[in-house]
Parts: C-alpha cells; structure tokens; sequence
C-alpha cells in the first residue's frame, strides 16, 4: 500500500486536478502497466516549454514503469482546438500539419523514453471513418451539451460565430481515447471539457472510462499569457542553449519559482530548499541560474549548459545589463513593426517621436549594437534585447499574431 501512495504522490505532484484519485488507485493496484495518453496538435512547429510540463509527467509515468501513448493530432490539428479560443481557429493544410508533425517527433526524446513511447497519429483511425461512423459519433452528444463548455458558452452569448466542425473537435479527441484504450489522460486545465468527454465515450464503447490528470498552463516570458508560439513570449526546447539560457534568465522572480514548480525536475525538498535560501537573502539571480542551466542541460547537455552560463555571464552580468530586465511579448505585423513603435509598445519610450530622438542620439541598442537607421522596421520573429541609454531595458518576443 505504501507504494501506491508514494506511486500516487509522484503523479499528483504539480497537478491541478485528478479524476478520479480512486480509480487511478485502483489501477496502480492491478500491477499493469498503463496506457497513458497525450495529444498535442501540430498546429505550430517545434516544441516549447509550456509543452514540456505535460511530456514531463509523462516521462514521470515511464519512470513508474508505465506505457506512454504519445498521440500527435494530425487530423483534430486540421480542425484546430477551439479550447480557450474566442474566434474559429483558421485551418491548417496537410502539409503544414505534416510538417510540424515530424518536428515534434524529432523533439520528444529529448525527454521521454523511447523504449516506453508509443508514437500515434489519429489521422490513421480519423481518417478512415465514413461520413456514417462520423455521423454516429456526433449522435452521441447534444448541442446543449457542447454549449456547456465555457469558451462555446460565451461566444454564443455574445453572437459569435462557432462553426459546426469545431462541435466536432472534443468528440474526435474523446474518441481518441476509445481507439487507443487508454487508462489515463493528460491535458492542460483548458482540456477540461475534452478530457471527460473521452471518459463519456469510452462508456459508450463499453470501456473503462480513463482517469484524467490536468495540469496547469505555463505562462510565458511576459508573465501573463499562456506560453504561446503565436504570441512570442515562448521558450523552444530545440533552440540553441544560448538563447534558451538567456530567455529563462529574463523571467521574473516571482514566475521563476512558477517555472520551478512545473518545469523542474528536482525533488519537491530540493525546492523547498531553495525557497528557503531565497528567505534567507540569497540573490534571487543565482537561483534563476541552477534553473536555467538544468534547463539546457535537459535539451543540450551538461557541456553546453555550463558553456552557455559562462557566455551569458560574460555578456550580461559583466556588461552591467539588469538581473531584473523586464520582458513583453508583441504581435508582429506583416509588413514588420517600425523600431520607434517597438520601442513605445516595449514601455521604453512614452512616444515614437521621443523614441526617434532617443536614435538620433545615438542611445538606442538592439542586442548590444547601435540603432542609428530611424526608419528600421524588424520584420523577423525571436527575441531582441532593446535598450534606451543607460537604464531602460527590455527583452522584447516577436511573433506573428
């Protein structure tokens, strides 16, 4: 019994909620491996961070000797997942989708088992369902039903539109759950809906219905949004340590240990010892630091998390740039953002004619190099380091909105 519990308290850790605890304890007791399952739709290329807290824990089931259904949604990616949303996705092509398929498949064992990982593709059952299978899936749940979900709730309370396919979306990844007979199910806090709609249609099918384990959603670099590629403020587990070193260390104090809590891999006393150093007046800073090198030590290795904290080092900490620095993440127009404008909607200038004088001045640096064109548009998505003389400092995300 008391390794059921400690099996128990190592899959609970971080999590926001668990349905049932009695059924995953019953499981756990039968002494078979289970079939735990996660979907993740291509719908952008690479994998982030905020991807991680979900492959974290699944690796956590692997080290419990469990057996890991790793499902990429190549076809629900084609519908897009409305959850959260309050406007239809726009679709993805086939290639596109395939594209960005093979980019997650190149990226998952950098954290999960191989041996231990069953790589999906729901597109090889969805895509072989009639227009009758398909029409008797849909019988099985109502309109009402659907419009209990708070995201379709208040978009058709406000007269927005929601399209019939997008109704179709928790059915398919409920049904997901049916084809791969799955024991449990991971999803973030938003999948709510989606999670218990695969245990409704496992009944249906006469199978058990799956345990569901919600985890929390990251929030990205600028602290308040959700960990998005579209809105830049993201952390890509296949960039360069460098760049994934110098993004963590730009957080700020209060969302590293949110980092901590849902990212690390340290034991939960090990944390509590850190928070313990920080009440004790250690620099907040060199806590950030352990986390980020174990970070890029994860993707990259020990030898280039070590290199990329010693460049960092050299480059910030001796060059006197913030431990503090700020970050926000803006939308990237088509046509590119003009340098003024970036620099107002950064907060590093009150005005785009204040920051037009501040270049003529020569006070104006991106990433360490004077800004001396007044007419230079970005148009390239990442992140730059901006800076307006002497004090004034942001880590600004580009990325397509």
């Amino acid at each position: 019994m008391q390794h059921i519990d400690e099996e128990m308290s190592a899959i609970k850790r971080g999590a926001n909620e668990l349905l049932l605890e009695s059924e995953l304890s019953e499981r756990l007791r039968s002494g078979r491996p289970l079939r735990v399952k996660a979907g993740f739709d291509p719908t952008a290329p690479d994998l982030h961070l905020g991807h991680t807290v979900l492959i974290n824990k699944l690796r956590q089931f692997q080290d419990l000797g469990h057996h890991v259904l790793f499902l990429i949604g190549d076809f629900t990616g084609m519908i897009g997942d409305p959850s959260g949303k309050n406007a239809t996705r726009p679709a993805l092509t086939r290639e596109q989708i395939a594209h960005n398929a093979e980019t997650y498949r190149s990226q998952i064992f950098k954290i999960l088992d191989p041996d231990r990982t069953e790589i999906c593709f729901n597109s090889s059952w969805m895509g072989e369902l009639g227009a009758s299978d398909m029409i008797r899936l849909a019988s099985m749940q109502t309109v009402a039903r659907m419009l209990e979900r708070d995201d379709f709730a208040k978009r058709y309370a406000a007269n927005q539109p929601i399209s019939i396919h997008e109704f179709l979306y928790p059915l398919c990844q409920g049904y997901d759950s049916v084809v791969l007979k799955s024991d449990v199910e991971l999803g973030g806090t938003d999948q709510r809906f989606n999670l218990l709609m695969g245990r409704e249609l496992q009944k249906r099918f006469g199978q058990a219905p799956q345990c569901v384990l919600m985890m929390p959603l990251l929030e990205g670099l600028d602290g308040v949004n959700k960990m998005s590629k579209s809105l830049g403020n993201y952390i890509g587990i296949d960039e360069p340590a460098g760049e994934i070193f110098g993004k963590v260390m730009s957080v700020s104090d209060e969302l590293m240990w949110r980092y901590y809590d849902l990212l690390s891999l340290r034991p939960v006393q090990a944390l509590d010892a850190l928070r313990e150093q920080a009440a004790g007046g250690r620099n907040p800073r060199d806590i950030k630091l352990e986390l980020a090198h174990e970070l890029v030590a994860r993707f990259h290795g020990a030898p280039a998390a070590d290199a990329a904290q010693e460049e960092f080092l050299a480059r910030f900490q001796k060059g006197a740039m913030p431990d503090d620095m700020p970050a926000v993440a803006l939308a990237l127009p088509e046509d590119g953002i003009p340098i003024a404008n970036l620099l107002k909607e950064a907060g590093l200038v009150a005005s785009t004619s204040e920051g037009l004088r501040m270049i003529g001045q020569g006070a104006v640096r991106l990433d360490g190099q004077r800004v001396e064109d007044k007419a230079l548009v970005l148009c390239g998505e990442g992140e730059i380091v901006a800076q307006v003389g002497k004090r004034r400092w942001c880590r600004v995300c580009l990325g397509r909105s």
